[in-house]
């Protein structure tokens, strides 16, 4: 096995002074090469480290399940998250406030991003790595469990000017449906592309890709004004985290571009409500929103095993949204729900019963 792009153990070890601690720094590596190979094997996606007071439990997320690794010894894990720390370009002296970082590596012949994120608890600081693999983006039809679904989205974004809003938790997979989406454009007919993002996590063959850096100034804000004097067909904005954003995604609508954008929400009525109390008026909404897809993710089995996951959308259209803006009523329209997507899964053997097991009626909650 073989892995690089992590900063170089001597160089490291230049910031220990108790020489008994550098050849440990060869340990803790040999650690964490095992480690990201195990954790990539078991297809996971998140590595999640618990300190407590002698020993800090590791987990993996594997198919949106946490499950326990193994535990470390305490002095063992502050070495491994130094390393870490330092790889990704955070202060290491610093252990009072959570910081981001990124590493891009390779394991054998595989290429992947890691991003880092620490938070300091009573105990220590923790530390969670999203593990992304830069591996080709997947196809629409590659993603999604329903063909009918890729369809709609296809019909979204062949139009000119509006937003386009990917909706669902952390982890629910809309920035790879972004980035499918995206794809799917650029297999189609040639635009001007630009994305906003935070970070980049696959780069795209003539995309212009903007990593928004809040540090330098370079906020989602200041890149959209910059990116509309760039005369873009298309912007993609990684993700909506204020009103100020929400604001300039729908402006760039009113001025004739197509905007793909991220929020967290619930589900599909939810994310209505959410944009109404980003200050986001529902005429303006009516006017440019073309389409929210609300994402969740599903097991997809083959032969009684998990094979991967795959998503089911809560779709709802410009027609839709416009109706329910008239009476806020949930009887007025009607979409398929995750409930019900989950049960056809269920009935066309996509999934199995257990996806049933906790489905709640829909509701409009953000």
């Amino acid at each position: 096995m073989s892995i690089t792009a992590l900063v170089d153990p001597l160089q490291f070890s230049s910031y220990i002074t108790n020489e008994s601690e550098v050849i440990k720094i060869f340990s803790a590596i040999a650690y964490i090469e095992k480690l990201l190979k195990t954790a990539v094997s078991k297809e996971a996606t998140d590595i999640h480290f618990y300190p407590g007071s002698d020993k800090t439990n590791v987990f993996f997320r594997i198919h949106g399940n946490r499950q326990y690794y193994h535990a470390i010894h305490a002095n063992n894990y502050t070495l491994i998250l130094n390393y870490f720390k330092f790889s990704a370009g955070m202060d290491i002296g610093e252990i009072r406030k959570p910081q981001d970082g990124a590493i891009t590596l390779q394991i054998d012949s595989e290429k992947l991003n890691l991003r880092l994120s620490t938070l300091p608890t009573n105990k220590s600081e923790s530390l969670a790595v999203r593990i992304l693999p830069k591996q080709a983006a997947l196809k629409l039809f590659d993603l999604l469990i329903f063909p009918y679904q890729v369809n709609q989205l296809r019909k979204s974004i062949a139009k000119r000017n509006g937003v386009i809003l990917l909706t669902g938790p952390t982890g629910s997979g809309k920035t790879t449906l972004l980035y499918a989406l995206l794809e799917d454009l650029l297999t189609s007919q040639d635009y001007q592309i630009i994305t906003l993002e935070d970070p980049i996590e696959k780069e795209l063959h003539n995309v212009h890709q903007v990593q928004v850096n809040e540090k330098s100034g370079m906020t989602y804000q200041t890149g959209l004004k910059s990116a509309l004097r760039h005369d873009p067909d298309i912007l993609m904005v990684g993700e909506i985290r204020d009103q100020d954003t929400a604001k300039f995604v729908f402006h760039a609508a009113y001025t004739g571009h197509l905007v793909l954008t991220t929020l967290h929400a619930k589900n599909a009525l939810g994310t209505i409500h959410r944009l109404i109390e980003m200050g986001i008026k529902p005429i303006d909404i009516e006017q440019n929103l073309l389409t929210i897809a609300s994402l969740e993710l599903i097991p997809v089995m083959k032969d009684h095993n998990i094979e991967r996951r795959g998503v089911i959308l809560e779709l709802l259209d410009n027609q839709l949204i416009t109706t329910y803006l008239q009476t806020f009523d949930r009887s007025k329209i009607y979409f398929p729900t995750f409930a019900q997507l989950k049960r056809k899964a269920v009935t066309y053997g996509y999934s199995n019963c257990s996806i049933l097991e906790d489905e709640e009626t829909t509701t409009i909650d953000s």
